[in-house]
């Protein structure tokens, strides 16, 4: 009984580890009701959970460490004449170390000399000593200088990385950010960029502080014994082996570190905004269950990586007493045969007590920087990994304008002052007609909001196609409402609309102008939507109407509210319009937030709105306030509405019902109701939306 439990367990667990952590983020994502492709057939994309960290790689080995490396460095550069003065403090640091560890040689051979006074001895070593502590604070004084700077150096490389990432993200599709949690795209701002940090404070001054090291100490070692340094040299592949081999080692569990690290970050980020959700179906149990498994996987990568990062520091220190000792012994005999004069040491050099002093001390300064190394392997390979992920993002194919995309659209409001700029040759006053046409020939064009879609087709993959030959024409200021079952298109139509994505057969235009043919920002930037699910940002509730458009003045975000029915529970709040919202709003009602959210569409003056299911989530009584603020709204613009409850959609000049992506009626209210097809059934109650 106690295996089988302990089968069950293991399956779940990798079900829970597959899902979260190792699927490819190029698989694609399922959407609701477990449907292939971003959102199921017709379906909004990202219906579940997104594909989070589930969307990350799990190899160990970085893509191409060599280029990783040169990235990071590339943001280095950028402070290349604060670099300079790091190396310059770094040669003298070492520099420093090497000049006063050679002072030794001298200082104990005056101490060993026969026929000196001991005066003469005491004088010569407290003058060597001095000379020594002004050079080590010379080396001092140096490296605080190099950190200083370094810190501000790796300080500026985080922020342009950090400005780079935040600034890719904002020019990415939907369809990237459909694949996608929350948490997984904190977790490169945040855990990754921290590792790389961290290498970018420390390791990069040891590495640079390391080679200066070894070469300025292989140089006096050879002064010193040419032979003796040959012994020391020979024991460094050893420890380059030794260390390779444990680092190929945890460079695998490094990778799988920081996967692990950022699936139980986006699971936490999943779990606590769906707080309510998960207390309300009892699934306190069940997701502490999955995160633990996460937590363990995590512990489990964690334990793996911090072992083999850690080992690498005793075994590399072990290697290095080990050349030490075996350097230490043949100076001693090198020693021992200048004294007795043997004639081997015409060849191999000749030592003495003060010389293998400095000698071994410099074994030591020649061996210390590969263990310094060794040391931050953890760093490395977790900062590598990191960065890797963080630029895989920054990768990503942008979203942007095509060669044929070389209009930009303008309201009549806004073309009026371009046609009084507009000239013809020498000042010469044209028509309208030929000023218009001007601007056309420039790529600047009016619009009043006429909307049709050809022959539409599209898929969210290739091997499934969610809608099929949608033709719809909305005349300027006419309402058009979509009904249908959840997956059979509505808010797929309107996704093209605006071109969050791009169809596959047929065309979509505006006034006669092909969609494809407008600029984005342009097209997006004369279209508002009011979504079901409503987001205020922090901030306060004047600022929050104003994100509709930026440039809006008080008086017209207070029309805006009056407009969308908010006015008058806004002059309730405790400092009305200055009222700061924090928690996406939480101190608002749903139907507070949403009047909101149709007010910011509302000041945004835009002749094409979008209303996706906006009452679904409220109450009726609730729900007649926002009818009366969204009547306004659509007054004089062309509409799209999307509803399940079909009281809503009475009034619109034109009801298309959709079914599996195609349409199958369309008419008014009452038209549809004389045909007694699916609208009466869903009308009368006959039968429901699912």
């Amino acid at each position: 009984m106690a295996k089988i439990i302990d089968k069950e367990y293991e399956e779940k667990k990798k079900k829970i580890i597959g899902k979260y952590i190792k699927q490819s983020s190029d698989a694609p994502m399922p959407g609701r009701s477990g449907r292939p492709g971003p959102g199921g057939p017709g379906g909004r994309p990202g219906g579940g959970p997104g594909g989070g960290p589930r969307g990350m790689h799990a190899s160990g080995k970085p893509k191409n460490t060599m280029a990783t490396i040169g990235r990071i460095f590339s943001y280095i550069r950028k402070d290349v004449f604060k670099l300079i003065i790091v190396l310059l403090c770094v040669a003298v640091s070492s520099g420093s170390a090497v000049v006063a560890t050679y002072l030794l040689a001298p200082a104990i051979n005056s101490l060993v000399e026969t026929g000196v006074s001991v005066e003469k001895k005491v004088m010569n070593l407290a003058l060597t000593l001095i000379l020594m502590a002004i050079i080590y604070a010379v080396g001092i004084l140096a490296n605080l200088l190099q950190q200083r700077i370094m810190i501000t150096i790796s300080q500026n490389a985080l922020s342009n990385i950090r400005s780079d990432l935040y600034k890719k993200l904002g020019r990415l599709p939907i369809r990237y950010h459909d694949s996608k949690t929350t948490g997984e795209l904190m977790s490169r701002f945040t855990n990754d960029v921290d590792t790389i940090g961290e290498m970018l404070n420390n390791t990069v001054i040891q590495l640079i502080s390391g080679i200066v090291t070894i070469v300025t100490t292989l140089f006096a070692m050879i002064f010193i014994n040419w032979s003796l340094t040959v012994v020391t040299v020979v024991t460094i592949p050893v420890l380059t082996l030794a260390g390779g081999m444990i680092a190929s080692r945890s460079r695998r569990f490094y990778k799988g570190q920081q996967a692990a690290l950022g699936a139980v970050n986006g699971y936490i980020e999943e779990t606590v905004t769906g707080q309510k959700v998960v207390k309300v179906f009892c699934h306190e149990e069940q997701a502490k269950e999955e995160f633990g498994i996460l937590s363990d996987e995590l512990r489990r990568n964690q334990l793996r990586a911090q072992f083999f990062g850690g080992i690498m520091g005793p075994v590399m220190g072990n290697m290095s007493q080990i050349t030490f000792a075996i350097t230490a012994t043949v100076g001693g005999i090198l020693c021992v045969l200048t004294a007795l004069k043997n004639p081997i040491t015409a060849i191999i050099g000749t030592m003495d007590i003060g010389g293998l002093t400095a000698f071994t001390n410099y074994s030591r300064h020649f061996s210390r920087p590969i263990n310094e190394v060794s040391m931050q392997v953890n760093t490395i390979f977790s900062a590598l990994a990191g960065a890797e992920r963080v630029f895989d993002v920054m990768d990503e194919e942008p979203e942007k304008d095509s060669k044929e995309a070389i209009y930009e659209i303008y309201t009549e409001e806004e073309f009026a002052p371009l046609l009084q700029s507009v000239k013809g040759e020498d000042g010469a006053e044209l028509s309208e007609e030929e000023k218009i046409e001007k601007l056309r020939e420039l790529g600047k064009v009016m619009i009043k909001g006429e909307v049709e879609l050809k022959d539409v087709t599209f898929g969210y993959v290739p091997d499934k196609t969610i809608l099929k030959n949608i033709d719809v024409k909305a005349h300027v200021g006419e309402k058009i409402a979509f009904v249908g079952s959840t997956g059979a298109g509505k808010t797929t139509i309107t996704n093209l609309i605006n071109r969050f994505y791009d169809i596959d057969e047929g065309v979509i235009t505006i006034d006669g102008i092909d969609i494809k043919e407008i600029k984005r920002d342009s097209l997006r930037g004369h279209m508002a939507m009011v979504l079901q699910d409503t987001h205020l940002f922090t901030g306060t509730v004047r600022e929050n109407i104003r994100y509709g458009r930026l440039d809006a003045t008080d008086e017209e975000v207070e029309q805006a509210a009056k407009t969308a029915s908010a006015h008058s529970f806004i002059k309730r709040l405790e400092n009305g319009y200055d009222t700061m919202l924090e928690g996406d709003g939480a101190n608002l009602s749903q139907g507070q937030r949403q009047l909101l959210n149709i007010a910011r569409a509302a000041i945004s003056k835009a002749p094409i709105l979008i209303l996706d299911e906006a009452t679904s989530s409220v109450d009726t009584r609730t729900e007649k306030h926002i009818e009366h603020g969204m009547d306004r709204l659509m007054k004089n613009r062309t509409t799209f509405v999307i509803a399940h409850r079909l009281s809503t959609v009475r009034d619109s000049n034109k009801i298309i019902v959709l079914e599996k992506g195609e349409i199958i009626e369309q008419g008014t209210h009452e038209e549809l109701l004389e045909l007694k097809g699916r609208y009466y059934e869903l009308y009368t109650g006959a039968v429901e939306l699912d």
